[in-house]
């Protein structure tokens, strides 16, 4: 058997061709069928008033034989009237929305049918001419509806299938439109976050030059320089590390060493911060010789508590720093340093540099937060894109076997 190819724009005008000779007469029926219905509620509805109207006068009268009947009556009218109206008539003809319209027909028969059963005998033996008219048109409709209903499942079901295919028809040039639509969003939020990336190339820029020339830059190689001048400080000292925590738990404890409050300030300064405690010191650094001396005789004493070895070091640390200067020259440099490092950041230019490198980085998270947040939208988009395009191979797909077992003919939709 031989395939027919066909574009999505040439399916909906072939399958009218093919499905002309099936789906008219039938349609045609269908429609004036949905005529027949549609005019038997009309009259449903009009001999539905005539017995409101009828009522409403008997009750108007105050005849006490008539009155409890004719509002009996009035009541069962309003509820025909209210029911039937919500009746919604198609006014397209496909087998769905004329299945919907006999089902929702028979639901408001069937409630009819039990409220006359129930009501018109109370009416009894009034009204007898006006029930006899309504019950002559409503079980007419119900006729109607009954063989509307027999058309509907013997008829009209054989060609659901290829009405269903006229629908996917008309979706699958929604969602072709909608991929369309989308693919022209998903060029317009590209070419809208090429500025953006843009922009932030120039921000980076901008902010990697202030942080490695001028200002920052002396600053970091200043603090490079602190840190091994640091690093240099602490093996010199590291003999007198145990003593000084010695000597500083034995002055919290208050067991006599002998160090005044500033003396242990210092101390402390020289744990945390050695570089910078040294750096504060006057030249030949008097207090901590002071401090030296008073743990050395400490030491001498064994008042600390220390093994020989590292007693010994110390001693040893402690006599070099005293009598032979060896903390001059990082003392000098540590000074320098400092200094430097000082000036450089009380600086009007080091301030001026940091004041715009704060509003680069600040406007450059703004710029990145938008580029996140387009590149965001384009993925949902894209996203959105390949779904389309699912339902589109899904809905192409789904009319091919509907014509294949509806008409026997293979076709292809490109």
């Amino acid at each position: 058997m031989s395939e027919t190819n066909l574009s999505s724009s040439e399916i909906e005008k072939w399958l009218e061709g093919e499905t002309r000779s099936i789906l008219g007469p039938v349609q045609a029926e269908a429609k004036q069928f949905k005529d027949e219905m549609n005019a038997a509620i009309k009259s449903d509805i009009e001999v539905s008033k005539m017995l409101l109207d009828n009522s409403t006068k008997e009750i108007e009268l105050r005849n006490m034989r008539v009155y409890n009947r004719a509002r009996a009556l009035n009541k069962i009218a309003h509820l025909f009237l209210e029911r039937l109206k919500k009746i919604t008539i198609p006014e397209q003809v496909t087998y769905e929305n004329l299945n919907k319209f006999a089902q929702d027909a028979q639901k408001v028969f069937i409630v009819a049918d039990i409220d006359i059963k129930n009501w018109f005998p109370r009416v009894s033996p009034f009204f007898i001419m006006d029930r006899r008219k309504f019950l002559t048109v409503h079980e007419k409709a119900k006729l109607t509806l009954a063989s509307f209903n027999n058309f509907l499942a013997k008829e009209y079901v054989k060609t659901k299938t290829l009405e269903e295919a006229f629908g996917l028809i008309t979706e699958l040039h929604t969602q072709e439109k909608q991929k369309e639509n989308l693919a022209l969003q998903l060029e317009n939020m590209r070419k809208e976050r090429i500025p953006l990336e843009q922009k932030i190339g120039e921000l980076e820029k901008r902010v990697f030059e202030l942080r490695n020339q001028g200002p920052i830059s002396q600053l970091k190689i200043l603090q490079a320089e602190e840190e091994a001048l640091s690093n240099e400080l602490r093996n010199v000292l590291r003999h007198l590390q145990k003593p000084f925590l010695k000597i500083q738990a034995l002055a919290y404890q208050g067991g006599g060493a002998g160090l005044t409050q500033d003396e242990l300030k210092k101390l402390e300064e020289y744990l945390e911060k050695p570089l910078e405690a040294l750096a504060r010191e006057e030249i030949g650094y008097p207090s901590l010789k002071e401090t030296l001396a008073k743990i050395y005789h400490l030491i001498k004493q064994d008042k600390l508590k220390l093994k020989p070895d590292k007693a010994r070091k110390a001693e040893q640390s402690i006599d070099n720093f005293l009598h032979k200067d060896s903390l001059n020259e990082i003392h000098r440099k540590s000074i320098d340093v400092v200094t430097r490092k000082k000036r450089l950041t009380a600086s009007s230019n080091m301030s001026e540099t940091m004041h715009e490198l704060s509003l680069l980085e600040e406007q450059l998270e703004l710029v990145r937060a938008r580029k996140a947040s387009a590149e965001t939208h384009e993925a949902v988009t894209e996203r959105a894109i390949v779904e389309a395009q699912e339902r589109i191979h899904n809905h192409k797909r789904t009319i091919e076997k509907t014509v294949y077992s509806s008409l026997g003919k293979k076709i292809r939709i490109l």
